[in-house]
């Protein structure tokens, strides 16, 4: 019989708010607004249900390159079909750029309401799919500043970025380069730092070990592989996780356990101890390609009835860099045998395969951004007062994750765009 494990893998209760229907949306206003649905109406939008040569009515396109990016956009790679907007990614050079993409702007601008689209991300790594208002007027605006706002940045396959920044108060840094204010702010759901495995029927091994395919690097920060306790086991981002209950023993604190990593990354120093110090500010840094692995050996069998680990990095508030799948295994002797399983991509959280709804509900006072109709952030808004156009693009960035062949072809699908303000 395997064991059954009782893993806690994701926000759940964030599964139950912001997950949105798997169907295309018809094109009756959205349920999920601010406030009360009543109280909007829609002044503009574009479901894309007419032929490819009718966009050009709607929108603007880049047609040439961009030098922070690594494609150039053009008209070309923006198709309607089937009743979606398909901005698409080829592997061709064009604009001096060995990639392209497409990037559209509409030719209406906006001051204030609430500002939706419903799109799929491209899946693949190393893309930047994007929702935002930005000023394109030259010169200063009559009110406020020049102002971008993404309302999103996604990054293939759960990454949210919310961004506002402002392009009129520039700074010139010592080395040469310019900075701007701004502030940002990423979600990344179906992930998390702390991963418990506790084992509804505890196992026998000498041997048990973590393999991840994760694309790049990640910080591994502690490993426990914890005995049976009637009393029950610790929160596993605490510092003090070995001493919060009574009767612990973590087996991987046996200094006659035996740690073998698959590398460290840039051939660095040897971190392996950093696993097992029990200090979750140090870590086990992974090399960048290839499968990663961790595997732990006691000296003689144990009875194993939970497992814990902590990944990821901390920025201000925010986790970074965490791990997207793993398999966690254990020796029976003869083979390797299943504990717990996950992959973000093949779960509820490829935003890739599935629509999500980004929102953002903009005031004279209040800039507050929404996912599937649910708040995630809000910010007061001080200096985006002029009118704006909606801006719909796709991108390759080396920043979003892994840049290769794998992205040919992919494309950022957008159901709708909706523009509505107060009745």
């Amino acid at each position: 019989m395997l064991p059954r494990p009782s893993v806690t893998l994701a926000l759940a209760a964030l599964a139950t708010l912001l997950l949105g229907p798997h169907s295309r949306a018809d094109s009756t206003p959205p349920s999920l607004l601010p406030g009360d649905p009543a109280s909007w109406r829609l002044v503009w939008g574009d479901e894309f249900d007419y032929p490819d040569a009718q966009l050009d009515e709607h929108w603007n396109s880049q047609n040439g390159p961009s030098g922070h990016i690594l494609s150039s956009r053009w008209r070309e790679n923006a198709v309607v079909q089937d009743g979606a907007l398909r901005l698409v990614n080829r592997k061709e050079e064009r604009g001096g750029q060995k990639w392209t993409s497409g990037n559209l702007w509409s030719k209406e601008r906006f001051q204030y309401g609430y500002f939706e689209c419903r799109y799929r991300y491209a899946a693949a790594e190393g893309t930047n799919n994007s929702f935002w208002l930005m000023t394109n007027t030259p010169g200063e605006p009559a009110a406020g500043k020049r102002f971008e706002i993404d309302i999103n940045e996604g990054h293939y396959p759960n990454e949210v970025n919310t961004n506002i920044h402002n392009w009129s108060d520039i700074t010139v840094l010592p080395n040469g380069k310019k900075t701007h204010p701004s502030a940002s702010k990423s979600f990344v759901f179906g992930v998390r730092p702390d991963v418990t495995v506790q084992l509804e029927i505890p196992v026998r091994a000498r041997r048990l070990r973590l393999v991840s395919t994760h694309a790049a690097h990640f910080h591994l920060r502690e490993f426990r592989v914890y005995a049976v306790n009637p009393d029950g086991y610790p929160d596993a981002l605490s510092p003090t996780a070995d001493t919060d209950k009574p009767g612990l023993v973590n087996f991987a604190r046996d200094p006659m356990a035996g740690i073998t990593v698959s590398g460290f990354h840039k051939d660095g120093p040897d971190t392996r101890a950093n696993l097992v110090d029990g200090n979750p500010d140090t870590s086990w840094v992974t090399q960048a390609g290839g499968e990663k692995t961790l595997e732990i050996a006691f000296p003689e069998e144990r009875l194993v009835g939970c497992v814990q680990f902590l990944n990821g990095w901390k920025q201000k508030e925010a986790w970074k860099d965490l791990l997207e799948n793993y398999r966690l295994e254990y020796n029976d002797g003869e083979k390797w045998i299943a504990m717990a399983a996950f992959d973000v991509k093949e779960g509820a959280y490829n935003f890739a395969r599935d629509y999500q709804t980004y929102g953002l509900e903009w005031t004279p006072d209040e800039l507050v951004f929404f996912l599937n109709g649910k708040e995630i952030r809000r910010e007061k808004n001080q200096f985006a007062h002029s009118p704006a156009p909606v801006w719909l693009s796709l991108a390759i960035i080396p920043w979003a994750g892994r840049v290769s062949d794998a992205i040919d072809g992919t494309f950022m699908e957008v159901d709708y765009v909706r523009v509505y303000q107060p009745r």
